[in-house]
């Protein structure tokens, strides 16, 4: 009888635990009217920033029940960060953990997630007459670093 394997998680179990460290970034084109309506803290939703951050956070939390092939990871650290770049939103998410395998998914996850926010807080003052979003894009999300750093052995003390 031949075996076929159609999927399989990668086997991690062999390789050491280090930190790792990986952030990313994306951005989300926005109507100039809505980006002056988030600076003023005037979204009806609430503060777009701080409910985007908390998705973030929670979404790099919960990788591998949307992707199943990613490690559960222990997640020692999420930073998140938005900057206003003209007629846009931009985040970047750090993602911090000792573990066998990387955080560039985690980060990458929590950097949509956290745009996917922004835009369903704000879509009611992006969309035409016609209900759509001809102004409205997630664009240039990318991987801006990823850092194994090994930890260095005890210093001999002898």
């Amino acid at each position: 009888m031949e075996r076929i394997k159609s999927v399989r998680m990668v086997d991690v179990s062999s390789k050491s635990e280090v930190l790792r460290i990986a952030r990313a970034r994306g951005c989300i084109e926005l109507r100039k009217e809505t980006i002056d309506l988030i600076k003023q803290g005037r979204v009806e939703k609430g503060d777009v920033f701080t409910v985007s951050s908390v998705v973030a956070m929670n979404a790099v939390k919960s990788l591998p029940s949307i992707l199943p092939f990613c490690h559960p990871l222990r997640i020692d650290h999420v930073d998140v960060e938005f900057y206003i770049e003209s007629s846009r939103v931009c985040v970047e998410v750090e993602v911090r953990t000792r573990e066998r395998t990387g955080a560039e998914m985690e980060a990458l996850y929590g950097v949509m997630t956290a745009l996917l926010n922004v835009w369903d807080m704000v879509k009611k003052y992006e969309k035409d007459e016609t209900g759509n979003y001809p102004y409205t894009r997630i664009t240039d999300v990318v991987v801006l670093r990823k850092v194994k750093i090994l930890e260095k052995p005890p210093a001999d003390t002898s």
